[in-house]
């Protein structure tokens, strides 16, 4: 069954798909209202989700991630400054408040007891950064959940879990708020190992219909 409707504000005509695997019709209606294409790999979501943030909607998505990593013995949520603080601590505070550790971007002069480093990449903002987390927050006893609020290419997740693997910690999932599986970050993630769950798979950008899956 497919169907159409325009967005709101933007004019932009947007196809969602049945296929298999969980769904969270919450958030596709959401982008399918407030979100905006940008190109043919950009899906603007800055109206609710990471720049002003619509805290209902973040509060069911916390929800559904923790169903989902459900019976995993996590004991930390991992995450990147800053779209992914506020889903992350959603997510948190449904499996039973456990803590979040965010990997900052730049080093503060707080920051005197060591820590683990690597690069970044971003293809959006076509740059390079070094992301960073305290020895003291990460460590081998940790089972870690690495959250975010999107997955493209899968830089930001295999960083996240480059830091993870300096600690000794273990990596038991990946959620992320929306996919853009044309760009392979997931099943990049997917053949490593990695167990990956995204809320919102986008599989294609095309004349400014946005196709789920």
């Amino acid at each position: 069954m497919l169907y159409s409707t325009y967005g709101r504000s933007y004019n932009v005509i947007v196809v969602i798909s049945e296929g298999s695997g969980e769904d969270m019709q919450l958030l596709k209606d959401r982008i399918i209202k407030d979100g905006q294409v940008i190109g043919t790999g950009i899906v603007k979501v800055d109206s609710f989700l990471n720049h002003q943030i619509d805290v209902g909607l973040i509060w069911e998505i916390g929800k559904e991630f923790a169903r989902r990593f459900h019976g995993l013995p996590v004991n930390k949520i991992l995450t990147i400054e800053s779209s992914g603080i506020a889903v992350a601590c959603a997510t948190a505070m449904h499996m039973g408040n456990l803590p979040v550790v965010f990997a900052k971007k730049t080093t503060p002069s707080t920051m005197t007891d060591g820590y683990y480093t690597t690069e970044c990449i971003s293809f959006t903002k076509g740059t390079v950064s070094s992301v960073i987390v305290s020895k003291k927050y990460l460590t081998k006893a940790d089972n870690l959940l690495i959250i975010d609020d999107f997955l493209a290419h899968g830089e930001a997740a295999l960083s996240l879990a480059n830091l993870a693997g300096q600690a000794g910690a273990t990596v038991s999932g990946i959620g992320a708020v929306i996919e853009k599986a044309f760009q392979g970050g997931g099943e990049k993630l997917k053949q490593k190992g990695y167990r990956v769950e995204s809320l919102a798979v986008i599989t294609s950008i095309q004349d400014d219909h946005i196709t789920f899956k």
